[in-house]
């Protein structure tokens, strides 16, 4: 997305996990400007105040929601009119034994905002990220990785290199 996001002229934004770094994201895979979402208080104040002041001043037009929770709320609120919002996870809402609701959906309405779901996995064009491993013994703490955000991408263990 970064590449093709760049040549039709969109900013790209995005929002790490707690672990991953903020150069990571705009150096590696082409972000435009980052903040970490569990850092803020007050979602909708980093929004405005952070990145949409400089990048979007009338709104959201697109947002890539796979997220969820509060940072979805927080971007419905900040929406352009007719903006569109792609959905195709909530990983905030994983793991979880009550889903947090989503409670600005008025929104949908109010700035006749465009949703729609999709699975990536069927466009066949998925480019993906290997967290690596090296070795029996790291398989435990690669295992725990992914549930607390200390993984960048799908984890793998490595048993032997032979």
């Amino acid at each position: 997305m970064p590449g093709f996001t760049a040549y039709v002229g969109f900013y790209e934004i995005c929002s790490p996990k707690k672990g991953e770094f903020v150069e990571l994201l705009k150096e590696k895979f082409g972000f435009d400007a980052a903040f970490n979402h569990k850092g803020e208080p007050d979602l909708t104040a980093a929004l405005k105040s952070v990145l949409l002041r400089k990048h979007f001043p009338e709104g959201i037009d697109i947002y890539f929601e796979n997220v969820g929770g509060l940072m979805f709320d927080a971007v419905l609120l900040n929406m352009r009119v007719h903006g569109r919002v792609a959905v195709c996870g909530m990983v905030s809402q994983r793991g979880v034994s009550v889903p947090a609701g989503i409670h600005n959906l008025f929104c949908l309405i109010s700035k006749r905002i465009e949703m729609k779901g999709f699975i990536t996995s069927t466009y066949g064009r998925i480019v993906h990220v290997e967290d690596m491993n090296v070795g029996l013994e790291s398989g435990p703490a690669a295992f725990v990785g992914p549930f607390s955000g200390k993984n960048v991408g799908m984890q793998v263990v490595c048993v032997s290199q032979d």
